[in-house]
């Protein structure tokens, strides 16, 4: 092998190339270098085998300058079938090039140098974390997954589990069955005829807090399990949501009403998809009520663009997913996120949303795809005889006056219910050591306690009476769903002719001031009284703001009360705005107003004859009488002395 290598760069000893053409001494130097360069990038051996693969071994050896160019073509280019020996004239081009194809050559062999040392690295790495998984695998299999500390940990909880409270209060005195509702018979009705059907629909529940929407829509489902054309299965869920909570994200981070898709960068998909990038979809509540009913309390308060959604959820009873990271053509993904993305969750419900706004606040759309059910505002009645019944459920005893005292201090039957289970724990703490705990009587001292702790005021602080007194007349209020008595007076003092003054509320709206100027023009009318003659001060106790015009035909009946001297008895009450003709006029909110004058004990309610198709079928303990003008009321008001 050395000997082969002999003749590579060396002139002969015979005949010296040098001296034959000392014009071409460039060359030779220059193919002698190019030839050690070869020797050093293959080594000497591998320089000789590769030359006899490529039969140029006889060519490396002539004395021929052209020849061993030849040679080099051959080995540079690796192709044996190369021939033709250059012309002397071509030999600086055709080194030149084989020069540059030896550069290229060196180049990639660094690179590739560079590239296994790297593979090697990374091999070595992957290695050695694969044994260190080998290793944590054989641990956990010899160990388990458990240490002392998250044993400790483990022994705790099931510690806790074996520790339990009795039922709360509430959740004990709850109704369990429709029958146990007080006071909404008319809205368990309504609310029965939409979800207790084959074809139930979604439903809006207006109505004040603590009257028991909430309860009454779980036992409403309950009760359509029962029939036989339901389309609710036995196991049909009922879902329970704060729509206060509810608000809308516009990063789509989350949405546990719709539902949301979790990344697997920013958002924490299941580890095992988030090593291989699948993005990982969460169904929402709307997905988990499927099938059953969705509640949602105060579904005024959501987000508006949620509540876009959720109506788009409504119409299509499926929920979309979408995702940049999903690759519908990954292997990797699972079954079900596939199904999800691609035809999305089901989410066939039906929406039963309750609120204590008005209808007007709600949005259109909303309403427009839902039926509505009013749940009526409980009167001192209905709250007495649920403190009667969640007394029974407490195995308590009441003093007679006690459910009556409750219901002046609430109009909630939730907070009258709080109020009795506050009355029942005082008195069991007081006297659990002298007597047996399941003979509880609560007496008024008890209740009074609770009420003076608590801060606790009467709901209605005006009494009706039968008694008559002049210048003075109840008027009738609506706030939400609530109605209120409003009591107006009117005083009225002689003064110089011409020069009298008219006062009133400044805390009053704009519309109530225009009623007193109405009633003014009313009164010279029906009276023959010039106002402007007398310093008149009509006023409503309490300083409240009464912004609206159903106080006129009031306010006209206290002026000419006072300005005649004809007392009005104390236990009427009168709605409805006064026209400058003395009409009087519909006003809206007859339904609340005639609860209101119920909580005040009020026997009889006039309201405009225009509003006579609003009062309701059941009055319950008061009259209604209907009013075409204020010289007719004067008529009846003034009579009954």
């Amino acid at each position: 092998m050395k000997s082969a290598l002999r003749g590579i760069g060396e002139e002969s000893q015979s005949v010296s190339w040098r001296d034959r053409f000392p014009q071409e001494d460039q060359l030779y130097r220059q193919v002698t270098a190019i030839y050690s360069l070869l020797a050093n990038l293959y080594g000497s051996d591998k320089l000789v085998m590769k030359a006899g693969k490529l039969d140029a071994l006889k060519l490396m050896r002539s004395k021929v300058l052209e020849e061993r160019v030849l040679a080099l073509q051959r080995l540079v280019y690796e192709d044996p079938t190369l021939d033709q020996v250059p012309k002397a004239g071509d030999l600086p081009t055709v080194l030149n090039e084989i020069e540059e194809e030896i550069a290229d050559l060196i180049a990639r062999k660094t690179v590739e140098e560079k590239i296994e040392k790297k593979i090697a690295e990374r091999m070595q790495l992957r290695h050695e974390e694969y044994v260190k998984e080998i290793k944590m695998q054989v641990l956990k299999e010899v160990n388990g997954p458990d240490n002392p500390y998250t044993l400790k940990k483990y022994a705790e909880l099931e510690k806790l589990e074996h520790i339990s409270l009795s039922r709360s209060a509430l959740e004990k005195l709850r109704p369990s069955s429709l029958e146990q509702v007080i006071g909404q018979e008319a809205a368990i009705r309504a609310l029965l005829a939409k979800l207790v059907s084959p074809f139930p629909q979604h439903v809006i529940v207006y109505g004040p807090p603590g009257v028991g929407k909430t309860t009454v829509a779980r036992l409403v489902l309950e009760e359509a399990k029962k029939v036989h054309y339901t389309p609710f299965a036995q196991d049909a869920p009922f879902v329970e949501v704060d729509g206060t909570t509810l608000r809308w994200d516009p990063r789509e981070v989350t949405n546990p009403l719709l539902g949301s898709v979790h990344d697997p960068i920013y958002q924490g998909a299941r580890r095992d998809l988030a090593d291989g990038a699948i993005p990982e979809p969460k169904p929402g509540l709307v997905t988990e009520a499927h099938g059953g009913i969705l509640f949602i309390d105060e579904i005024g308060d959501m987000d508006p663009v949620l509540m876009n959604k959720l109506l788009k959820v409504l119409e299509d009873k499926r929920v979309k997913f979408d995702s940049a990271y999903y690759d519908p053509d990954d292997p990797g993904v699972p079954k079900y996120i596939k199904k999800l993305f691609e035809e999305g969750a089901p989410a066939d419900f039906i929406l039963v949303a309750a609120t204590t706004r008005d209808p007007s606040e709600l949005s259109p759309a909303l309403r427009s795809r839902c039926a509505e059910v009013y749940f009526e505002p409980l009167t001192s009645k209905s709250i007495a005889q649920i403190v009667t019944d969640a007394a029974q459920r407490l195995d308590a005893e009441l003093d007679p006056e006690i459910s009556s005292l409750i219901s002046d201090y609430s109009i909630e039957g939730r907070k009258a219910v709080g109020i009795l289970a506050d009355a029942f724990g005082l008195a069991l703490y007081q006297r659990h050591k002298t007597i047996d705990v399941t003979q509880i009587q609560i007496n008024k001292n008890d209740l009074m306690e609770v009420i003076r702790a608590s801060r606790l005021s009467p709901y209605v602080t005006v009494k009706g009476s039968s008694q008559g007194e002049i210048g003075k007349i109840f008027g009738l209020g609506v706030s939400g769903f609530i109605g209120s008595i409003i009591e107006i007076e009117a005083v009225s003092f002689p003064a110089e002719k011409g020069k009298g003054k008219l006062r009133f509320n400044d805390t009053a709206g704009s519309m109530t001031k225009d009623s007193v100027f109405n009633a003014a023009s009313v009164v010279r009318l029906l009276t023959g009284l010039d106002i402007s003659d007398y310093d008149i001060h009509v006023n409503v106790v309490g300083g409240g703001k009464i912004d609206g015009p159903s106080a006129g035909v009031a306010i006209t009946l206290a002026i000419i009360s006072c300005l005649l001297q004809r007392p009005i008895r104390q236990d009427i009450a009168v709605t409805g705005e006064v026209s400058i003709q003395g009409k009087v006029k519909e006003v809206g909110g007859i339904f609340e107003k005639i609860y209101g004058a119920k909580q005040a004990g009020v026997s009889l309610v006039y309201v405009p004859k225009e509003n006579e198709w609003s009062i309701p079928a059941v009055l319950d303990s008061i009259t209604v009488k209907t009013a075409t003008t204020v010289q007719e009321l004067m008529e009846q008001i003034f009579l009954l002395q």
